[in-house]
């Protein structure tokens, strides 16, 4: 699993997002904004991004931290129906 996430200062739900995926050992690339891209940058690569962070997963943009966590619960899942 390849996932990027785009952040701002000061978001709880982004730090939440970092520290979920450091506590699954979960790599990620992390974007700052107004270091790494500008909002508008953000608006044109994913057009549906509203709110922080932007949590993209393989190339594909799945949400923010909700989306994340139930992505991670979907996968556990499978992966429990699969070792039964």
């Amino acid at each position: 699993m390849f996932v990027e996430i785009y952040t701002k200062d000061g978001c709880t739900y982004c730090s939440m997002t970092k520290k979920l995926l450091e506590s699954r050992k979960i790599s990620y690339n992390e974007y700052h904004l107004d270091r790494d891209f500008t909002s508008t940058m953000l608006t044109e690569k994913y057009a549906s991004a509203r709110t922080y962070p932007v949590v993209v997963v393989d190339g594909y943009f799945i949400g923010g931290y909700s989306e994340l966590v139930t992505k991670l619960l979907e996968s556990d899942l499978r992966q429990n129906l699969l070792t039964e």
